[in-house]
């Protein structure tokens, strides 16, 4: 069968206006500190017995005596911020930097984790501030929804319906974990976007293996609760079991997912030129080079400078991969996420002329600076 070269045109990030380090927390919550191995961050990742029981236990173990394990940036949605705002600036930015205008836009699928509204996905809201004339709706696979509406939207205009498609994806953990839980501690807020469309001869999506996160559905689940005012709030918790569960079933995950989209593309594991995971930990990166037994050098961790911020970990990696040359033109790419109650996925891709949108690092250092005094002064 004819693979029409479909992928990704360009390429932009969009973080929120709050950056915290360790040292927030210290000055704010030391008696957190002294207690966080009996909290809920330690509770998720930490040993049930004395020793590794596998590859992921062992790339674990070094982080297991810090209370932040491993964190040590996060981006924290401002006062007047949304996951919307954020999803406007990068698609904006994904847009500038192809060139396009939102009436060239002939599909938006957007994935925010999670939504603004209670039971409303953002695609029609996000696709009213953009003034956008064409279709926009929701896909939710979780932070596994990277990669799938990217074998979405590549399919699409493959096969002729779509011509230029705006994928935007979201995260805005910092809604739904309260800043004194110490799961709160590795997550991240921000926003990605990239347009997809037809490349030159070879390049864009090879192949994808995609399955269901069935063994993660009970690992997070939400909760109503009531604010200081009494007002009703939506809070996400770990079942008692997200620790085992979450252990156990990472190895399998990531070789089914990834040799998967190796087979699907025809080519080997060797032929990859580069491989970007989903750096939802501070040493999933060395864990999954561990598994597939593959060169460090090969990979890029933003952990430190990112945290966790979901389905946009897959973007972010891939802008900056780019942005440093770790991945030019024409090289093969290997991207895997996965998300509890939602997807594993891993899609394989020849690199192209993919334009990037500004750097989202850079354009937070004005916004940013004494970020943490202004949270502190105003707690």
């Amino acid at each position: 069968m004819v693979q029409y070269p479909v992928g990704i045109q360009a390429i932009a990030v969009s973080l929120p206006s709050i950056r915290r380090t360790n040292d927030y927390y210290i000055k704010k919550y030391p008696e957190l500190i002294a207690q966080a191995e009996q909290k809920s961050l330690a509770k998720l990742f930490s040993l049930s017995e004395s020793t590794p029981s596998n590859e992921f236990d062992q790339e674990m173990m070094p982080y297991l005596s810090d209370p932040f394990r491993g964190t040590v940036e996060r981006w924290v949605l401002g006062p007047d911020e949304s996951s919307l705002t954020l999803e406007y600036r990068a698609a904006k930015d994904a847009l500038d930097a192809a060139k396009l205008s939102p009436d060239d836009v002939d599909l938006m699928i957007v994935a925010s984790v999670w939504p603004e509204q209670v039971g409303f996905g953002n695609a029609a809201f996000l696709a009213r501030k953009l003034n956008l004339q064409g279709a926009a709706w929701n896909l939710d696979a979780t932070c596994g929804s990277t990669p799938v509406a990217l074998q979405t939207a590549c399919a699409l205009v493959r096969s002729g319906e779509y011509r230029n498609v705006l994928v935007v994806i979201s995260c805005t953990y910092s809604r739904f974990f309260d800043e004194d839980d110490t799961m709160s501690w590795f997550l991240s807020d921000g926003a990605g976007a990239f347009v997809v469309g037809s490349l030159e001869l070879n390049q864009g999506i090879l192949g994808t293996k995609t399955i269901h996160a069935g063994a993660l559905c009970d690992v997070v689940f939400p909760t109503l609760t009531k604010d200081a005012q009494g007002n009703l709030q939506v809070r996400m918790k770990l079942c008692k079991e997200a620790n085992k569960v979450t252990r156990e079933t990472s190895v399998e995950f990531l070789r089914t997912c990834c040799q998967g989209a190796i087979t699907a593309a025809g080519i080997s594991l060797e032929q990859i030129d580069f491989f970007l995971f989903n750096t939802s930990t501070a040493w999933f990166a060395r864990f999954c080079t561990r598994v597939l037994n593959i060169d460090p050098k090969r990979t890029l961790n933003l952990y430190p400078q990112y945290a966790n911020i979901g389905p946009v970990l897959a973007v972010a990696n891939l802008y900056h991969a780019a942005q440093l040359g770790n991945i030019r033109k024409n090289d093969l790419v290997l991207i895997y996420s996965f998300g509890a109650a939602g997807a594993i996925s891993a899609s394989v891709m020849r690199w192209g002329d993919v334009a990037l949108g500004s750097d989202p690092l850079k354009n937070s250092e004005s916004s940013v600076k004494n970020s943490e005094q202004r949270s502190l002064a105003h707690s």
